[in-house]
């Protein structure tokens, strides 16, 4: 018997095991509690604790947000589909002409574009479709401590304004992830840029 789980009294500290770990079980737009709250004291001789399960609801939605140091420039979201390479294609374009119309200059500036290493982003069309946009292509490093990826403070922030929210359908979740991005200080975006 493992002696670290157990305090003086006896009580033993486990994951709840009638939960499953499985994401497709969730209901994708409801997250009452990290995997770590949900752990509960029990007395060894006891039952583990049953917990209510969510039950599933329409689906995932994925977001993709473009920013820069002065802010967002744009926010799409896709509903129950994967990115493809044409996909990611359309959408460059589309940041193309947001940029063009929010951050105008930036263009003749000289835009460097970073992704992270997604299939869909990888692809020749959506390869192509940087260089037609006259993005400079800004590699994404591969995996180091000493390296955060840009979007260290970003995703972390929103996953936490999001959870323990109960939404109705997937505009709700947009709507929140837009108003929660659009509350952040033009030094919150600057400053993930700041080395």
């Amino acid at each position: 018997m493992n002696t670290d789980n157990f305090d003086d009294s006896g009580s033993e500290y486990q994951p709840n095991s009638e939960e499953s770990n499985s994401e497709s079980d969730l209901d994708p737009h409801f997250d009452p509690e990290t995997k770590q709250q949900s752990m509960t004291w029990k007395r060894a001789s006891l039952p583990t604790p049953k917990k209510f399960k969510v039950s599933s609801s329409a689906g995932k939605v994925m977001v993709s947000v473009f920013w820069d140091a002065e802010g967002i420039i744009m926010v799409e979201s896709l509903e129950k589909a994967t990115i493809t390479g044409s996909y990611n294609a359309d959408q460059i374009r589309r940041l193309r002409e947001a940029i063009k119309q929010k951050r105008r200059g930036k263009l003749r500036a000289g835009v460097l574009f970073h992704q992270d290493n997604a299939p869909s982003h990888k692809v020749a069309v959506a390869i192509t479709a940087i260089q037609e946009s006259g993005f400079e292509i800004l590699e994404h490093p591969p995996y180091s401590p000493d390296l955060d990826p840009s979007d260290f403070d970003l995703f972390p922030r929103l996953k936490e304004h999001l959870r323990g929210k109960k939404f109705e359908d997937n505009s709700e979740v947009m709507a929140s992830v837009k108003k929660f991005l659009e509350s952040q200080s033009k030094d919150f975006f600057l400053k993930e840029f700041l080395v």
